[in-house]
């Protein structure tokens, strides 16, 4: 049974707590002053689906807190179990939601997921809307209404095969899966065979690794050997025909008796000189 809930930053609601009489409590007002908040309020203390656009405007989320006496000896252990903890014999249960859409459940002081709160509330509130009554024109409502009204020579039997169902459900996923599982084991199988397979043909010798990463290296040195060879030669290719197209005009005259200047060697043995270098 609740017997008190606080509600801040919902809605239109900025910040009200109402204490609810065992027998019967009657919200009344006028048009906008926030009774649908309430019940959602309510809705999301029994796990309903957070919507950021309830929190109010300029706050960055809205709390919803309730108090609930637990009876039952068998509820509470399930509390207990998920790490709640009791408040002077009363149950909080609380919900936050942010304005960018998080949402946070706690149960006794614990963080636990919406999912787990709704299942350990659903027995402690009960809201009926306006289309409650339509519930009783599905099959599965009815059938549960008429297993209940079967009472004990129904309901016994009824538990035995949910739980059989319930095993055997379980007992196919579980097929499922290490079938799923097997699948991977034999791709993985065929893939390491594969490789296994592929260093045998090559039969690589010991140390080899090593031999090649400094063979590597050394090949690398000699590229880079290479290169930095053909450009210079390029360059004194470039300087030879520079000199042999424009000769100086800004040296005196030379005497006619001395002896004419060396021609330099041809270009072509600069060249081949190049490539015995670089070879």
């Amino acid at each position: 049974m609740i017997t008190e809930l606080r509600i801040a930053d919902l809605g239109v609601i900025n910040d009200a707590t109402i204490n609810l009489h065992p027998g019967l409590t009657v919200v009344t007002g006028e048009t906008g002053a926030g009774k649908t908040m309430i019940v959602t309020g309510l809705g999301l203390l029994l796990g309903g689906r957070a919507d950021p656009r309830s929190v109010r405007r300029g706050s960055e989320r809205a709390r919803v807190e309730g108090r609930f006496k637990i009876e039952n000896a068998e509820l509470l252990q399930q509390v207990k179990a998920v790490g709640g903890e009791l408040d002077d014999d009363e149950l909080i249960v609380a919900r936050h939601v942010t304005a960018a859409g998080r949402s946070r459940a706690y149960l006794g002081g614990a963080q636990v997921p919406a999912n787990v709160c709704a299942e350990l509330t659903a027995t402690l509130v009960k809201i009926h809307g306006q289309a409650e009554q339509e519930r009783l024109t599905e099959a599965d409502r009815q059938r549960e209404l008429l297993d209940r009204f079967a009472g004990t020579p129904v309901l016994e039997p009824l538990a035995k095969y949910s739980t059989l169902w319930a095993e055997e459900r379980g007992a196919q996923t579980e097929l499922a899966q290490l079938r799923k599982q097997a699948q991977s084991r034999a791709r993985e199988i065929d893939l390491l065979k594969f490789g296994l397979q592929e260093i045998e043909r090559i039969g690589p010798a010991p140390g080899e690794d090593i031999a090649l990463a400094a063979e590597a290296v050394r090949l690398q040195s000699a590229d880079d050997l290479r290169d930095s060879a053909q450009s210079a030669v390029h360059l004194l290719a470039l300087r030879m025909r520079q000199a042999a197209h424009w000769p100086c005009c800004t040296r005196p005259a030379r005497p006619l008796n001395r002896q004419p200047r060396k021609i330099p060697r041809p270009l072509s043995w600069v060249i081949d000189w190049g490539k015995r270098v670089t070879s």
